[in-house]
């Protein structure tokens, strides 16, 4: 029991998961205990448990997993945050419970699944259970197929998705286990119970003895349908609900809706689509055509096999559907018409909607060939036409129907009747609008009295079905002709017909007529008018649509009128009116009387006509009284209003009494049912008031309580009827401004415009201005509702009256139409019918449009016109496309049967040549506007097409495709886009631009949709694959429309879609989903039934509630926008659109400068950074472009808006001009005021600078170069540094104005080319001016090419990047330039190389050609022959490349060498940028240079340098500060490029290019020097030190040995690496960074160095060999011990190893070792002493005791013996825990040795062995002979007289003699001459002195002691060419030694150094401390002459100046003289 109290201590997670099962039992007992206490399902308790439920169910001890079972349900039940655990917890149950033999675990693990999908997750249950069908262990898949049969059996084919169950009952049903296939039959049953036949199917292919079985379980299947039995938590209320109905025993709505909706799924979904449209015979289209009708009928035989498949897949079947068509109409032989007939049934069975777009084609054949007799025939066009009726609407085959109905053959009128039947019962009420069912009524109403009875039976039938489907209501208005007889017939005929949606269509729809039902009727009715908003929503014509779903009774007009196309006035407000009066019928005086005496006084009835005024008015209000105490129904209207017309009636003259009269018609028309009768009464007496000054406006009031009562449509007609019919023009202008006011009060719904519109037309040719400008104003507010297409009216108008139309509608747009206030309650009962109405035909559409008549065109598309557009030849095909336009334009409005028109217009945007292409699109926009809505039946063949040139790669023709799809767009609403697959398939395409135009359509369009397209999801894995296209611009777009798909599909669907990605984009994808998700809009709500909101409630077409961000393209069509494109998806609200639209220029002057004090740049903090982070995360476009496009001005629009004031923005972005120069002018203005405004906006500016480059506007252009001159100017006195993603954007395109034709822009464009080299270094410039030489313009090639040669001649040739070869080479190429002037330019500018680099140009070029040659050689001659020309143009030019530059210099000008100077300091200025460094390196070329040119003035200045550089010591550290600071605003993003600059320089360390190298050598040094900087290389040490070891590889093996190359030239390059590498080693930081392998190579590149015999050749070589001597030392003391320690034991191996090694190599080795010995006591401690001992354990176990004894030499064993008795010494008894490294310490040799050695050392006296230890390499045994004693003395004398090792040796002395005191050297001085004993005592004193003075410092073998930076190069080549010991008499080989130095030192040294005391100093002062002077090593002479050249002209110093050096200065001077001359001397002879 101890194990139990241990764990019953634990807390219940942990016991959850102990080992033990029992902790684990005991845990989920109390976790179950915990969760049926918790009652609170959001409790945070049970978060805790999330992560443990998946260890419940699939525990691996039984009885524990039950329990764990039983948690788990209790969980999964009442946590609220359970279905986080969904997926995990049903994997879980699948693989672990469902495969366990306990029953009970399994019906546990059932019950959590159904309990998962309870709580709504059950697509993610379904998911696990069916991957659980691939399970091999039946026992699962047995139990998943349980699971879901219970789970749809329970929960119904709602919730559970049959689909992908239906795709895997093949595979069960063929399972080898019996237990399998009969859970497989159980499913099959249950699912048959939900869907019947559709699962017949998709099981046809299992085994037929199976399908018997199944057929029979299916048979015995209850008829009812099913029914839930188990709700989802978000259902339970509608559960509650169902028991109480079922209890009332009431099944009412809420069942039959749901019993209604359950057969959901269709069998066509189940199945696999099939592609036949390859699989069709080779020539199947010339056998069809052909002569036999045999072998057509073969042709067709094989299509009829093909279209048998039951779902085929989408494709053009637009030739196949042809040659069907045209064997249906046209072949004799019946069989095929019949075969052909089968074919096409089967294609509309197969493709269902998607063969939509071929119905309208085939339908007009087929009818007509019902002509014939045979019943086979007759059959099987029946099953076509009705196949093909069922993959479209009725809306869209009505007009070709209609039109066959007329035929005269009585079958064809027979069969078209009977079709339309049939297509009926597939109607319901509200697919069965009026404006439909008019025509067709009025058809079948001719076809009742045919001649035939067979013809009138087919009428009777399908009135009959219309009457069934929409009710009495509907149909009875159109049969009041109709005798009783035959209105019997066609009732009766209503009784017998079976509707396909059932019985419940027409009752709805009656109920509908009476009293709306509210549930159902509200949603039909909003989605009615979702459609109509979506589909419509850039036009007009909505507006006046969508107003209609809220007036309620008025709206009936505008929907059927635009449908049918030929409803009037009549139609209009038919079933408002029913619904509450059948008009009235005119009442005799007599009667009226009669009625109105019965309601109102008798003495007012008598006073009516009296005389007296005053008894009249006293009767009106006695009138008055009456009337508002009466009670609608007992008030008689007409009676009333007779009485009121009564004599005086209209004609009354008493000004109140009318006033009276016209009040109480008001009165009456409110109050009562007021009918049109009674309105025709007392219209025209108010028309003829309405003019009246003082009874106008009560005559408006009547006149609008009267178009309340009987709608305005009628009303208004009336009264402008009767207005235009008088002569009255006050009566005409009046009764248009009532109209005009009326209309903004009751909506536009059903007005009928085209009578308007002959009125008005009338009106504005009145004479009376007052007339004219009324109609004006009616027009104005026309337009609101209308929209654009209301100006076609008028375009034939004067000019003068079209310009004042034209600016009312101007003054109109963009505004919203008032919300309606009247006409909207009173009918609300008939508000429902909107609904029914909607929701097929989308959108009423320009109902406008509608009320025009179309014209036919179908009979000039002749097939000479269709051949003509498809001809060979681009001419004819251009006239055949004129001629269309031609006929559309002369037909304005046009019917949608247009023949063959589309198939040729298709063919023709994908024709080769563009402008035709540009043309068909023209057409194709003004077919749309043309055919108005009924252009939605081309969407498929005609609409998709043009979305396809959206891929076009000409930016022109891809925005006339936009223009043309938006145009499409509003014709006909988003909806038919979006279904099917066309569009996602145009998606799938891999076209950037095809996916981005797209992408940027939807996302203009999506948030206008209020119903989710069905079809959008298909788009969505496309959407995916936009987001990680390859293009950045797509990306982008994709990413933009990402909010708006998700706002239709929601973020649920959108992520459980990517689940088919892979992993690496599946997360990519999903983080973007997630910003989506914060961005995403909400969607437009549907508006309510009647709230009249004003923004949002008359035409949310227009203006969406605010919630919804629109897009204002819902606006008016394409031209009344300011620009489409501008407004940005999100968010841009309509007034600030069309504020933008329509400028008002008429500002006042005081207004606008009041807007224009203040900044016009504001400075938001880190606001560039910020961009520059967007942009550099791809979060906004590159500004990148060949010509910028609209979404780069809107980006740029965006970031401006927050940091510029929003008045100059205006003149920014401006269309015209001359606001651009206005907006130049004041940036100029406020250029030096706001300098931290204009630096902090800098880069928006370049980039707006750039859009002004693309301008065609020469004076923009000047004015903009003038700006930036002033702005580069500005930033250099600044010291501002562009950053890269400025000069990127903007440089590109400044070079591009460098080819301009005009002098005058070339040379300003230049000019700033110059000075922005102050502010970007030119290294970075001159890849940008390469680019420009590759341009198509010769002229800018040319000054491309100038500029080049420029940079070089100022800057040196490190400016040519990537290198001066490649560079070269790209120049060298333009030689043989078609063009005069870039030969010319491209021979100059190599010439200019020429000059600063000499013959070794030739190398960088490579070969040219012949004739290239020759020019480039003849170039060079003849500029050779005027030396003195060139240095004087150069002179001469440069001072003006740095006039204006070097203002800020702030030193004396003396004369031209100043002006490199200037140059300098930029340069220096520049080094904030560590990459700019490499500019200052050009010094060295252009100074050779004028020294060769002017040795005058060298030859005086020289000796200046050393002392001036001397005394101003500290100068050059103070100038850098300040740039430094200058540069800080982009300090981070210097940082952030350091890492790649430092890696591309010194991936150019190794170059093998010499120069390359040095110069990236001179760069790293300039970082290493700067400990500010120096960090900067943390990181990269190994990386460098890698590069240096190669490049010293790559001297060794290539540079020494090539004949060629200057030797001075590889001195130069050793200098550079040694003295970086000291300036690395110095900074112990860094140094330690190094790593072993590294610094292993590196040593052995050192050494080896040190022996190359080649190296002392050279006249500069000893000076190298000692410097790699110090470097050595540097290295050793500062790397890290370790890794230095192991690199040489490693080092030492390996060159004892091979046996190319030369024994002097090891030496070096072993001296180097000894080294690190002797520092070992300071450095133990830092050691890894296991790495070592493990090191030295290799190295033993390589060369054992024996083989080392084998040496030539004894020195390895020493070293070794030395370094390891060091050690035991340091470390004692200790050292042997420090073997862990050493896998077996047994077998080690090293063990046993340490071993020895510390018991040696335990038997001696310390002092001794500390003392032998100490000595190292001198005595190794205690019994050294004496010999050896003196064979070590005869070695370090022998060192001391070799000419290297000289100090080496004297420091080995020392070392002995301070050791063993008692030593004799005598003998060995003995021999030797007095000069070198005395050397070697002043050595030794020297040493001591030293070696006091700075404390002890442990010097090396043989190295000398150094102060910080550099070491003393020992003068001596022999000992005895020394002076003697005081130095008084300096012999002269001392002095010649001495000049060979200072030759070394030619100018000075740039490191922090303290004086350099001359060499006498040295040998004769030993007190004074020596300071080194291996400075040139350290820097290269490049870096020597520049910083000597920029003392030399800082200072004024007289060249007699002296200096502490005493006489050496002089000396030193001549030796600089000297060497410069004998330089220069040599670069002579080598130019010649």
């Amino acid at each position: 029991m101890g194990d139990d109290s241990e764990w019953m201590k634990l807390p219940l997670d942990q016991k959850c998961e102990h080992k033990l099962w029992k902790a684990r039992l005991s845990g989920y007992e109390e976790a179950l205990k915990i969760f049926q206490k918790i009652k609170d399902e959001k409790s945070p308790e049970w978060s805790k448990f999330l992560g443990l439920i998946k260890k419940f169910v699939t525990d691996s001890n039984a009885v524990v997993q039950l329990k764990g079972l039983e948690a788990a349900l209790v969980y999964v039940e009442n946590a609220h945050v359970a279905g986080k655990t969904t997926g995990e917890v049903v994997s879980g149950v699948v693989s672990k419970v469902f495969n366990q033999p306990k029953a009970k675990a399994k019906e546990l693990g059932i019950e959590i699944c159904l309990m998962y999908i309870e709580i709504e997750k059950g697509e993610a249950v379904q998911e696990e259970l069916l991957k659980g069908l691939d399970s091999k262990n039946p026992k699962i898949v047995v139990a998943c197929i349980e699971t879901l049969r219970k789970a749809l059996s329970e929960f119904g084919s709602k919730i559970i998705l049959l689909k992908p169950i239906i795709k895997v009952l093949p595979k069960l049903f063929e399972s080898r286990e019996k237990a399998i296939r009969d859970e497989a039959k159980l499913i099959a049953v249950e699912i048959y119970r939900w869907i019947r036949d559709a699962l017949r199917p998709p099981l046809q292919n299992i085994n037929p003895v199976q399908l018997k079985e199944l057929e029979e379980e299916w048979v015995k299947l209850p008829t009812g349908a099913p029914k839930p039995a188990r709700f989802l938590r978000s259902q339970q209320e509608l559960e509650a609900k169902l028991e109480q109905q079922q209890s009332a025993g009431g099944d009412a709505e809420g069942g039959g809706d749901d019993g209604d909706e359950v057969p959901q799924i269709d069998a066509y979904e189940l199945l696999e689509a099939v592609e036949i449209l390859s699989k069709l015979p080779k020539d199947f289209y010339d056998k069809i055509e052909a002569k036999k009708w045999q072998e057509r009928k073969e042709a067709l035989e094989a299509v009829e096999v093909l279209v048998k498949n039951p779902k085929l897949e989408a494709g053009d079947y637009a030739d196949l559907v042809k040659a069907l068509k045209k064997v249906v109409g046209k072949d004799t032989n019946v069989m095929l018409v019949a075969l052909a007939a089968k074919c096409l049934t089967g294609l509309a069975v197969g493709l269902r909607k998607k063969f939509g777009q071929y119905a309208g084609h085939v339908v007009p054949t087929i009818l007509e060939k019902f002509k014939e007799k045979k019943p086979q025939v007759v059959q099987a066009l029946q099953e076509a036409i009705d196949a093909i009726f069922l993959t479209t609407t009725l809306q869209n085959i009505s007009e070709d129907v209609l039109a066959v109905m007329d035929n005269k053959n009585p079958t064809i009128k027979q069969q078209t009747s009977l079709f339309i039947a049939r297509s009926f019962r597939h109607c319901t009420a509200s697919t069965l609008p009026k404006s439909l069912l008019k025509p067709f009524c009025a058809a079948l109403l001719k076809h009742i009295n045919d001649s035939a009875p067979e013809v009138r039976d087919a009428a009777f039938e399908a009135l009959g079905t219309a009457l069934k489907v929409v009710g009495e209501k509907a149909v009875n208005p159109f049969l009041a002709d109709v005798d009783k007889l035959k209105l019997d017939k066609i009732k009766e005929c209503s009784e017998k017909v079976e509707l396909v949606h059932g019985k419940k269509a027409g009752l709805a729809a009656d109920k509908k007529d009476f009293k709306p039902v509210p549930g159902r009727a509200a949603a039909s009715g909003a989605a009615g008018d979702k459609d109509t908003k979506d589909t419509s929503a850039p036009k007009a014509g909505p507006l006046k649509k969508a107003p209609a779903a809220k007036p309620g009774g008025p709206p009936k007009k505008g929907k059927p009128a635009a449908q049918g196309g030929t409803g009037g006035a009549g139609t209009k407000s038919k079933k408002a009116v029913e619904a509450k009066e059948v008009v009235e019928p005119e009442l005799s005086i007599e009667v009226c009387e009669e009625k109105a005496s019965a309601v109102l006084p008798a003495t007012c009835i008598q006073l009516l006509d009296s005389s007296n005024w005053k008894e009249r008015l006293a009767c009106m209000e006695e009138f008055q009284k009456a009337v508002e105490l009466m009670d609608r129904t007992e008030m008689p209207c007409q009676a009333l209003v007779r009485m009121l017309a009564k004599k005086p009636g209209w004609k009354e003259t008493n000004f109140q009494v009318m006033q009276m009269k016209l009040h109480i018609v008001a009165l009456i028309a409110q109050k009562g049912n007021f009918s049109k009768t009674s309105a025709q009464i007392v219209l025209d007496g108010l028309v003829d008031k309405i003019g009246d000054v003082k009874c106008g406006n009560n005559a408006k009031e009547a006149m609008t309580a009267i178009a309340e009562a009987c709608v305005l449509p009628w009303t208004a007609e009336q009264v402008m009827s009767m207005a235009f019919s008088q002569k009255n023009p006050k009566n005409q202008s009046e009764t248009l401004n009532w109209l005009s006011n009326a209309i903004k009060e009751f909506g536009f719904s059903g007005l009928n415009v085209k009578a308007f519109i002959s009125n008005v037309k009338t009106a504005l040719a009145a004479t009376n201005p007052a007339v004219r400008t009324s109609a004006i104003t009616l027009l104005g507010v026309m337009y609101l509702y209308v929209g654009p297409s209301l100006r076609m009216f008028f375009e034939d108008e004067k000019p003068a009256l079209l310009s004042q139309i034209d600016a009312e509608f101007e003054k109109m747009q963009g505004q919203n139409p008032p919300a309606p206030t009247r006409g909207v309650s009173k009918h609300s009962a008939s508000g429902t019918d909107e609904g029914e109405d909607g929701d097929e035909p989308d959108d009423g559409g320009n109902d406008a449009v509608d009320l025009l008549p179309r014209t036919e065109i179908s009979d000039k598309i002749t097939s000479e016109l269709v051949s003509k557009i498809g001809d060979k030849n681009w001419k004819i095909r251009k006239e055949g496309l004129d001629e269309v336009a031609a006929i559309i334009n002369e037909a304005k409005f046009i019917q949608p049967n247009i023949g063959e028109l589309p198939t040729a217009l298709k063919g023709r945007l994908n024709d080769s040549n563009k402008i035709l292409v540009q043309q068909t699109l023209t057409i194709l926009q003004q077919l749309a506007v043309a055919m108005g809505p009924n252009i939605k039946q081309h969407v498929k063949n005609l609409g998709i097409p043009i979305i396809t040139v959206l891929g076009d790669s000409k930016n022109n023709v891809r925005s006339a495709a936009l223009a043309t799809v938006n145009a499409w767009a509003e014709q006909t609403g988003m909806k038919e886009w979006l279904e099917g697959e066309d569009l996602s398939e145009e998606l799938k395409k891999e076209n950037p631009f095809l996916r981005q135009e797209l992408l940027g359509w939807l996302a203009e369009k999506l948030p206008t949709l209020r119903s989710t397209p069905t079809d959008l999801t298909l788009c969505v894995p496309h959407l995916y694959s936009c987001l990680e296209d390859r293009n950045g611009d797509v990306r982008k777009k994709a990413q933009d429309a990402l909010p708006f798909f998700m706002m239709h599909l929601g973020y649920e669907k959108m992520a459980k879609a990517t689940g088919k990605l892979k992993p690496t984009s599946k997360d990519q994808v999903l983080a973007m989903l997630e910003k989506a998700k914060a961005n995403m809009p909400a969607k437009p709500t549907a508006p309510a039934k009647a709230t009249p909101k004003p923004a949002g409630g008359s035409a949310p077409a227009r203006s969406q509630p605010a919630s919804a961000p629109v897009e204002d393209s819902v606006s008016g069509t394409v031209d009344s926008r300011p620009d489409p494109k501008k407004a940005k998806a999100l968010g841009v609200s309509s007034k600030t659109k069309t504020a933008q639209g329509k400028k008002v220029p008429s500002k006042t002057s005081l207004k606008e400068d009041e807007d224009k004090s203040g900044p016009i740049f504001i400075v938001v903090p880190n606001g560039k950074e910020q961009r520059m982070k967007d942009e550099k995360g791809l979060k906004v476009l590159k500004w990148n472009f060949t010509t910028p496009r609209d979404e780069y001005i809107e980006q740029l629009k965006t970031q401006m808006s927050s940091c510029v004031a929003k008045w100059l923005q205006d003149e920014m972005f401006h269309s015209d001009f001359q606001h651009h120069n206005k907006a130049l002018a004041v940036m100029v203005d406020h250029l030096e005021s706001e300098k931290e405004g204009v630096i902090g906006c800098l880069d928006l500016i370049l980039k707006w600078v750039t859009l002004r480059f693309f301008d065609t506007n020469t004076s923009v252009l000047m004015k903009t170069l003038e700006y930036l001159k002033l702005l580069f100017t500005l930033l250099s006195d600044e010291e501002y540094h562009l950053t890269e993603n400025e000069a990127s954007s903007f440089i590109p395109y400044l070079i591009l104005k460098v080819g301009e034709p005009k002098d005058v822009i070339r040379k300003d464009v230049r000019a700033i080319l110059n000075r922005m080299c102050l502010v970007y270094p030119a290294s970075k410039m001159f890849p940008f001016i390469m680019e420009g030489t590759k341009s198509k313009n010769s002229k800018q090639r040319a000054e491309c090419l100038e500029e080049l040669g420029c940079l070089v001649e100022s800057y040196g040739m490190n400016v040519c990047q990537p290198t001066p070869g490649k560079a070269l080479k790209e120049i060298a190429i333009h030689i043989g330039d078609r063009d005069n002037a870039v030969r010319n330019a491209a021979l100059n500018t190599i010439v200019t190389v020429y000059n600063v680099y000499g013959d070794q140009v030739f190398k960088l070029i490579g070969a040219l050609s012949e004739k290239d040659m020759s020019m480039l050689e003849e170039r060079i001659k003849r500029s050779a022959k005027r030396p003195s020309a060139a240095p004087v143009k150069q002179v001469e030019e440069k001072p003006q490349r740095t006039q204006s530059i070097s203002s800020n210099t702030n030193m004396l000008r003396k004369g031209p060498a100043e002006d490199m100077s200037s140059k300098l300091n930029q340069a220096r200025s520049m080094s904030g940028h560590p990459e700019t460094a490499q500019m200052v390196r050009r010094e060295f070329q252009l100074d050779l240079d004028e020294i060769e040119n002017d040795n005058g003035t060298v030859r005086c200045e020289m000796p200046e340098l050393v002392q001036h550089k001397l005394d101003d010591i500290f100068e050059p550290v103070l100038i850098p500060e300040p740039k430094i600071r200058a540069v800080s605003p982009h300090f981070d993003d210097m940082h952030s490029n350091t890492a790649s600059t430092i890696n591309f320089i010194i991936s150019q360390v190794a170059s093998g290019d010499i120069n390359t190298s040095i110069q990236a050598l001179t760069q790293i040094d300039e970082v290493l020097r700067q400990e500010d900087k120096a960090e900067a290389m943390s990181g990269h040490i190994d990386q460098f030190l890698i590069a240096t070891f190669m490049q010293l590889r790559l001297i060794y093996n290539t540079h020494m040995a090539d004949e060629k190359l200057e030797k001075d030239e590889i001195i130069k390059l050793y200098s550079c690496i040694i003295g970086n590498m000291i300036s690395l080693f110095q900074i112990e930081s860094l140094a330690r960074e190094a790593s072993t392998g590294v610094l292993k190579d590196l040593m052995h590149g050192l050494i080896t160095l040190m022996l190359d015999s080649r190296i002392e050749d050279l006249e500069e070589g000893q000076q190298v060999v000692r410097s790699v001597n110090l470097l050595v030392v540097k290295v050793l003391e500062k790397s890290d011990q370790t890794n230095i320690l192991s690199a040489l034991l490693v080092l030492l191996q390996d060159s004892l190893l091979a046996t190319a090694s030369s024994p002097k190599f090891s030496e070096l080795v072993m001296k180097c070792l000894w080294r690190m010995v002797r520092l070992l006591p300071d450095t133990i401690n830092s050691i890894n002493l296991d790495r070592i001992l493990l090191d030295i354990h290799i190295f033993m176990k390589v060369f054992p005791k024996e083989k080392l004894k084998q040496c030539k030499s004894e020195f390895p064993i020493r070293t070794l013996k030395t370094l390891l008795h060091t050690l035991c010494k340091l470390k004692g008894p200790k050292i042997l825990d420090h073997l862990t490294m050493i896998d077996n310490k047994n077998e080690s040799e090293l063990e046993a040795h340490l071993c020895r050695m510390m018991k040696h050392s335990m038997d001696q006296t310390g002092s001794k062995s500390d003392k032998e230890t100490e000595k190292g390499a001198s005595r190794m045994d205690e019994k050294s002979s004496k010999a050896k004693v003196n064979d070590f003395l005869a070695e370090i004398f022998k060192k001391i007289g070799s000419k290297e090792n000289t100090k080496e040796g004297l420091a080995e002395l020392y070392e002995y003699k301070k050791k063993y005191s008692d030593a004799d050297i005598e003998p060995f001085l003995k021999n030797s001459s007095q000069f070198f004993q005395s050397y070697v005592e002043r050595g030794l004193r020297v040493i001591e002195m030293e070696r006091e003075g700075k404390g002890r410092l442990p010097t090396s073998a043989g190295i000398s002691p150094q102060l910080e930076v550099t070491c003393v190069p020992t003068a001596t080549s022999t000992v005895s060419s020394l002076g003697n010991t005081n130095g008084e008499e300096v012999g002269p080989s001392v002095y010649l030694e001495r000049l060979k130095i200072l030759r070394q030192r030619c100018g000075l040294d740039n490191t922090k150094q303290d004086e350099r005391p001359p060499l006498t100093s040295l040998l004769s002062k030993p007190a004074v401390p020596t300071v080194a002077s291996s400075t040139d090593m350290l820097h290269s002479k490049l870096s020597q002459l520049r910083e000597s050249r920029e003392q030399q002209q800082h200072s004024d110093l007289d060249s007699s100046q002296s200096h502490s050096s005493g006489p050496v200065t002089s000396s030193s001077s001549t030796a600089n003289i000297d060497d410069l001359k004998k330089r220069l001397e040599r670069i002579k002879s080598s130019r010649k």
